[in-house]
Parts: structure tokens; C-alpha cells; sequence
């Protein structure tokens, strides 16, 4: 009896001094989740992107010499008007940005498009009695551009940014006058220079193919979809340069075979036109 009475004794005393152990150990600290990087923008990406794009042109004609100041003094009507163009475009992009802090980066873009985009416009008249129709055309075949940025983060996923710099592409230019009679030809002559233009003929035509280069100016955003993988939405104006088409006399007096064939210009205003494109670019 008096073993069983010394142990239970023991076990009651043990009991108590682990109890005492336990409320002196302090209490464990919570674990907190690990903290998710931030998305980062700095460094190169690369891309590609598609769209389209729409603008208006004006045309005027200006005479080359005596023959031509003649023909347009005898033309009623038949002045190109204003015309608008339209198409789709798409191309390549690559970049660099430096993000100094977590709301505002620079960055440098450079890009090179395929473009759809043309219009042309034709307007009747008559010279010296006859019908006549003047066409004019232009097609942007493609353009470039270089262009810093300057972008915010309202959000670590999230950049916005304005754009501009410069810009440069390949336009292409038509132009002609048709006789539009089906029995009533004509001809100018003046100072050894002429124009003859048979009924259902092409009177005057040129054409032109240039680099222009100019500049552009935009701003779009760009939104984190997946790792390193960025949905972008855009829109930029670009304004390249004029330029002139020397539409030529295709035949002259035929009783003045020496005769210099006459000419005028069709200048065009400025290449400016809209763009509006989405694409996605992969972050390195």
C-alpha cells in the first residue's frame, strides 16, 4: 500500500512541474505566407502586333510649262478633291525599358509594319470641251518608326506610357488625266512644248516611290498576362513627309514631232495618318 500511495504521489508531482514548464515556454510566432515578387519591367522584350490605320490626303496640280498652264486654263473642273485612306497593317516591335523605381520607367521601342494602307480619289471635268478624268492615288507600303517612352505603373501588372519620335516608310504615288471621249481627241502646243491626247487615251500620267521620313507621337498600355508575357494596346499618329508627281504628256502635236512633252506636278499634302493596333510582347 504504501508503494502504490508513493507512486501516485510521484505522478501527481510530475504532473504539476510539467505543467509549470509548459506556461514558462512562450508562445509560438505565426508563419507568415511568403511575399510574391512584383513583375518587373526593366530589361529587352520583343513582339508583334496588328491593326489598322486611316488618314486623309489633298491634291493640287501645278503646271510645268506654257502647254500645261494652257490645258488647266482651258480645264473646268477635273482637280482631284481631298481623299481618304484606309487599311490594315501589322509588324514587329523591340524594346529596351529602365524601371527607377516602382512606379515610373523610360524605355526606348523600335518597330517595322507591313502596311495595307492606300486611297485614291477621281474627279471630271472637261479641257477644251472634252471629258476628261484626273485620278490620284497613294499607298503606304511600309513604315517604321523609332520612339522613346515614358511610362507609369497605376499597378506592379499594369504599365500605361506616352510615346513619340521618329518615323519613317515607303509611300507610293499615281497620278494621270484620261480623255474620256470616245470620238473627240485634242491637242496644246506652246513655245516647242505640247500634249496630244486621242479619244478613250491617257492624256498626262506619273508616278512616284520615296522613303519619306517625318515623326510620330502616341501613348497605349501594356498589362502582364502570364510570366514575361504582356498584352499591349496602342495608338500613334504618324506624319511623313509631302511629295510631288510629275504627270507627263504621253504624246505631243503629231505635226510638231519635236516638240517637248509637256508636264505638271500633282503634289501631295503630307502622309499623316491614324494607327490603332494590339500585340503581345515576351519580356527576357
Amino acid at each position: 500500500m504504501k508503494k502504490l500511495i508513493l507512486a501516485g504521489t510521484t505522478f501527481v508531482a510530475l504532473l504539476a512541474a510539467s505543467s509549470a514548464l509548459a506556461a514558462d515556454v512562450a508562445p509560438l510566432m505565426p508563419v507568415k505566407a511568403p511575399i510574391a515578387p512584383t513583375w518587373s519591367w526593366a530589361g529587352f522584350y520583343i513582339g508583334a502586333n496588328v491593326g489598322g490605320g486611316w488618314g486623309s490626303r489633298d491634291v493640287n496640280h501645278a503646271a510645268n510649262d506654257p502647254a500645261a498652264t494652257a490645258f488647266f486654263a482651258a480645264a473646268i473642273g477635273g482637280a482631284p478633291p481631298s481623299f481618304k485612306s484606309s487599311g490594315a497593317l501589322g509588324g514587329v516591335q523591340l524594346g529596351y525599358n529602365w524601371q527607377f523605381n516602382n512606379r515610373w520607367l523610360v524605355g526606348v521601342e523600335t518597330d517595322l509594319n507591313w502596311s495595307g494602307l492606300d486611297g485614291d480619289s477621281s474627279s471630271a471635268g472637261t479641257a477644251l470641251g472634252v471629258p476628261v478624268t484626273a485620278t490620284a492615288d497613294e499607298n503606304i507600303k511600309w513604315f517604321g518608326t523609332v520612339r522613346a517612352r515614358l511610362g507609369y505603373l497605376p499597378t506592379d501588372n499594369l504599365l500605361t506610357y506616352v510615346t513619340g519620335g521618329f518615323a519613317y516608310g515607303r509611300v507610293e504615288h499615281t497620278g494621270r488625266i484620261v480623255n474620256n471621249s470616245a470620238t473627240t481627241g485634242f491637242g496644246i502646243g506652246a513655245g516647242g512644248i505640247s500634249v496630244s491626247c486621242n479619244a478613250g487615251t491617257t492624256c498626262f500620267t506619273g508616278s512616284s516611290s520615296s522613303m519619306s521620313t517625318g515623326w510620330t507621337a502616341g501613348a497605349g498600355f501594356e498589362y502582364a498576362i502570364w510570366k514575361n508575357v504582356t498584352f499591349k494596346a496602342e495608338y500613334l499618329y504618324v506624319s511623313l513627309g509631302s511629295d510631288s508627281v510629275t504627270e507627263t504628256a504621253l504624246a505631243v502635236d503629231p505635226f510638231s514631232p519635236a516638240d517637248a512633252r509637256s508636264s505638271f506636278n500633282a503634289n501631295f499634302s503630307r502622309t499623316n495618318f491614324n494607327v490603332a493596333r494590339v500585340g503581345l510582347n515576351y519580356h527576357f
